[in-house]
């Protein structure tokens, strides 16, 4: 009978103990749409993204047509980038362009699409900072360059247009300088054909970079490997 009592009263603690350590329900049943996405707007304010995350998340599950719905959409794309979240963060925008193609602030969806690959891009880069920054895979500058240039023909007068363009040049030279390593590959394996197709690319595709120069340095060389002297001296002109 003693050691009954010793294991209920063990049984009660640690179910006490579980109760204390519970999270918290993030569902907010108390709390109007408004309350909500005035606490999330404290929330980002305070960079506490985790719980504005949830608060907007629960507008979105609990009110989904009401006039705060759009707006928590359009924020859980920004709270979802700062918590790192790209992948997610980069769904929600798509989300939101497919379900209101005409909304007044849709442009702001693409520049985060953009955004959230231009700084996975820089990410990338940090993480891989002892490889030269041409030899690195150029996948997230690629996507976030398409992401900008899709906002830039839709909006061309958005808020965020000119920032896009910023961005742009910066990724055009990235991506050109990424092109030239490949084309210095292919000139190593003395696949000619292929290297002078690459940096004819560049030259066509991305005029005026910082590797402009060595684009048709490297057009001339390859010509000339192949024997085509007529087109290698039009790529020095």
């Amino acid at each position: 009978m003693k050691k009954l009592i010793v294991w209920f009263t063990f049984a009660l603690l640690l179910q006490s103990c579980a109760s204390h350590n519970a999270k918290p329900d993030p569902s907010f049943p108390e709390q109007t749409a408004q309350k909500l996405f005035e606490g999330a707007l404290v929330n980002i304010a305070g960079q506490n993204y985790r719980l504005a995350a949830q608060k907007l998340e629960a507008i979105e599950s609990r009110f989904p047509f009401g006039p705060y719905a759009e707006q928590a959409q359009l924020y859980l794309i920004y709270v979802y980038y700062k918590l790192g979240e790209s992948a997610t963060a980069i769904s929600q925008a798509d989300r939101f362009i497919r379900q209101h193609p005409r909304h007044p602030n849709v442009d702001y969806a693409y520049y985060m699409k953009g955004k959230v690959n231009f700084m996975a891009e820089l990410s990338a880069l940090q993480r891989l900072f002892a490889a030269p920054v041409d030899e690195r895979d150029a996948q997230s500058a690629r996507q976030a360059f398409r992401d900008f240039a899709e906002l830039l023909k839709r909006f061309p007068n958005s808020r965020y247009a000119e920032d896009a363009r910023r961005r742009m040049i910066f990724l055009r030279d990235r991506l050109a300088a990424y092109e030239i390593h490949v084309a210095r590959h292919y000139m190593q394996r003395k696949a000619y054909v292929a290297a002078a197709n690459r940096a004819k690319y560049v030259i066509e595709h991305y005029p005026r970079t910082s590797v402009t120069p060595a684009a048709l340095a490297m057009l001339y060389s390859a010509y000339k490997q192949l024997g085509l002297d007529e087109q290698a001296e039009h790529a020095r002109l």
